[in-house]
C-alpha cells in the first residue's frame, strides 16, 4: 500500500496541531490527535507510559505551570514500516516560560480512525546529547 499524498498531508498536519492544542490549553481536544486508548511513553522524563487521552490530559495540568509554553514541531517524516503501520518520526522544541528550551524527539504510530488520522503510540525522547552520544572512534 501506498500512502496518498493527502493522507501524508493529513498525518503531518495532525502531528503539527499537537503544538497548538496544548500551547492554547485545548485539552478537551485532545480526542481529535489521540486514539482514545492511546500510549504515550514519557519514560525518559521519569513518568512512565501515560494510556488513554484522560491520562494525558491530566499529567499536562498536574505539571501545571512547568509546562513549555510553546511546542513546536519540525522535520516530520513519515514512512510505511513493514508491518502496515504508519510510523512518524518528528523533532520538537518546548520554550519554557524562563526563556529556556529542550529538544525532543516524537516517535509516533498512526492510524486511521472514524474521524481521520490519529496518533495510537507516541515515545518522547529527550534529546540531551550532542550527536545522541557518538564520538570519533
Amino acid at each position: 500500500m501506498s500512502l496518498a499524498l493527502e493522507d501524508r498531508l493529513a498525518i503531518a498536519e495532525l502531528v503539527s496541531l499537537h503544538g497548538h492544542l496544548v500551547d492554547d490549553g485545548s485539552l478537551e481536544r485532545l480526542e481529535e490527535l489521540f486514539t482514545a486508548d492511546v500510549v504515550y511513553d514519557l519514560t525518559d522524563f521519569g513518568q512512565g507510559r501515560l494510556v488513554g487521552v484522560e491520562a494525558i490530559r491530566e499529567a499536562a495540568l498536574a505539571l501545571g505551570a512547568a509546562n513549555p509554553v510553546a511546542h513546536h514541531v519540525t522535520n516530520i517524516v513519515i514512512a510505511e514500516s513493514a508491518d502496515g503501520r504508519i510510523r512518524v518520526r518528528s523533532k520538537g522544541l518546548g520554550v519554557k516560560a524562563d526563556g529556556s528550551c529542550g529538544s525532543v524527539s516524537y516517535d509516533d504510530i498512526a492510524v486511521r480512525a472514524r474521524d481521520g488520522w490519529r496518533i495510537c503510540y507516541r515515545k518522547v525522547s529527550a534529546r540531551r546529547t550532542p550527536l545522541n552520544g557518538v564520538t570519533q572512534p
